[in-house]
């Protein structure tokens, strides 16, 4: 068993991936219906290492998007002008 923080450390350590935090290991843990079982250890928690290289190996990784490029929807009023105002 080893906590999250050991885990990010051991993944990029032995190159199962990039790079990854003990946050990220975290939200995974929360979102992840697929990650292997954990245990509370204390306040810390941690997986069986055995169990945690597979699902890290063939996880379907999706690279996030960068909303600050995306450009802003313009909002449609009744009438089809532009904005909550009528376009004024």
């Amino acid at each position: 068993m080893v906590s999250f923080r050991e885990l990010a450390r051991r993944l990029v350590a032995e190159g199962v991936v990039d790079g990854i935090s003990h946050q990220r290991v975290s939200q995974l843990h929360r979102d992840d219906p697929d990650f292997p079982p954990v245990v509370q250890i204390g306040r810390a928690k941690a997986v069986d290492w055995k169990q945690a290289v597979p699902y890290f190996r063939t996880r379907v990784k999706r690279q996030g998007r960068r909303t600050d490029l995306q450009r802003k929807a313009t909002a449609w009023n009744d009438n089809g002008a532009a904005g909550p105002s009528g376009g004024r």
